[in-house]
């Protein structure tokens, strides 16, 4: 059975399709960490804070989380035609460590998903270049949502299974 990390960048709505995530990786036996970035409250990354140490975030339990499990789900909303800047923003802390992090990330499985007020095409072309380019393995399925379409179950069970192989 698989290990499922599963980071939401906002709250509502998109935490409430993580938690969908959960409950279907549940469902077949898969175990799950739900991770809000947006609780995380972290400081905006500069260089000048990466270097001080008083100043930089401590990011070893995320990047425990992240290198530990089998799968990323990573689930944002449109945010200007992008993804949101909690998502940039921890990508930015966790590749202070560029060489752990290209470790970490190198050859991992990831699924991305939105529910989205504006489509949510683009959040998914961003997420899937930005995760490709840190050397993940962005799966082909993908979960789009909004307020006039909901998260396809069957979708969601598919993702989870390419996930878990």
């Amino acid at each position: 059975m698989a290990h499922f990390l599963i980071m939401t960048a906002t709250s509502g709505t998109n935490r409430e399709l993580a938690d969908k995530f959960a409950s279907a990786a549940e469902s077949k036996g898969h175990t799950n960490q739900i991770v809000d970035l947006s609780e995380m409250d972290l400081p905006m990354f500069t260089v000048a804070r990466s270097k001080d140490p008083s100043q930089a975030p401590d990011m070893s339990e995320l990047t425990d989380s992240m290198t530990t499990s089998d799968a990323w789900i990573i689930v944002a909303p449109e945010y200007n035609g992008s993804y949101p800047p909690t998502l940039n923003n921890v990508i930015a802390w966790l590749s202070g460590d560029w060489q752990n992090f290209r470790t970490m990330c190198t050859g991992k499985p990831v699924g991305i998903a939105t529910h989205s007020g504006g489509g949510g095409a683009h959040v998914l072309m961003a997420m899937r270049q930005q995760f490709s380019f840190i050397g993940a393995d962005v799966i082909g399925r993908q979960c789009l949502s909004g307020r006039n379409k909901e998260a396809n179950p069957e979708t969601i069970d598919a993702m989870i299974d390419n996930l878990a192989r």
